[in-house]
């Protein structure tokens, strides 16, 4: 959303990406980002529905479905790595990337950088 502070940063590089490039998410991320847009009033919650519903129609971006498998997947690497803060949506997505050959990813979560991703969002 362009009132996120992050916003400004995530629009610059992926302009430097360029429109070649493809994108991966996981359907748990979109939740989180739902869930995090749940109260923030009806106007916000449609237009959170309205760009989930762009992110998963458009042609360059792959949204990995939930499954019981990831889920579990990811329950593995949040309980092996119970000295950090990572959420189990960090978990799935950090196995998702590594699973997708996928190195650099498209945040500024420091816990990423700790699992040996270059993170391109930076302060």
């Amino acid at each position: 959303m362009p009132e996120d502070q992050w916003h400004l940063s995530v629009t610059n590089v992926r302009r430097t990406l360029g429109d070649e490039i493809r994108l991966y998410t996981t359907e748990e991320v979109l939740t989180e980002f739902l869930t995090a847009l749940s109260r923030a009033g009806t106007g916000y919650r449609s237009r959170a529905v309205r760009m989930t519903r762009t992110i998963i129609a458009t042609e360059n971006v792959v949204v990995i479905p939930q499954s019981h498998e990831s889920f579990m997947e990811g329950l593995d690497l949040y309980e092996r790595r119970s000295d950090k803060g990572y959420s189990l949506t960090d978990c799935i997505s950090m196995n998702a990337c590594r699973a997708e050959g996928i190195r650099e990813v498209l945040t500024n979560d420091h816990h990423f950088t700790q699992e040996g991703f270059t993170v391109l969002i930076t302060q």
